[in-house]
């Protein structure tokens, strides 16, 4: 085991455009921050620092698995239910607050070989669940060898 001073920790933000709700992939985003780091072996956290979106790894070939999935949201947290009394900002308001909760904000991802250690299949996706655009920021954190 080597010394934590050994240790290299790298930080960077990802900003994400969204055009309202969906599934944003950011996938390629984090791998240049993996690769720019030069950690060969280790970890990369992404962190999505809003309440009204979310982080996912969700498939990412078949784009029509991400529309199942807010289809589903869209049912499992409807915007019309009469006792939100949140609102402030409209009817998507508390469901977008939900459907983070029942979600993430975080991902953690292991590196070997200077690579995140996706499957095949997954990719890293904000997850919007706002209707409105709204601009996401994300912080990336690579540590390792």
């Amino acid at each position: 085991m080597l010394p934590l001073g050994f240790m290299k920790i790298v930080t960077g933000e990802i900003d994400v455009h969204t055009r309202g709700k969906g599934t944003y992939e950011i996938t390629a985003e984090v791998e240049r921050h993996v690769r720019e780091s030069g950690v060969t072996d280790g970890q990369v956290t992404v962190f999505l620092r809003h309440t009204s979106a979310s982080l996912i790894l969700m498939e990412n070939a078949d784009p029509s698995a991400r529309r199942d999935l807010e289809r589903w949201f869209d049912r499992l947290v409807r915007e019309d239910d009469p006792d939100f009394i949140h609102t402030h900002e409209g009817p998507d308001d508390m469901p977008s607050h939900i459907r983070m909760v029942l979600t993430r904000s975080s991902e953690v991802i292991p590196v070997h070989g200077g690579r995140m250690t996706l499957g095949t299949w997954q990719g890293i996706f904000v997850f919007e669940h706002r209707r409105d655009p709204h601009s996401r920021r994300i912080a990336v954190t690579v540590m390792g060898l």
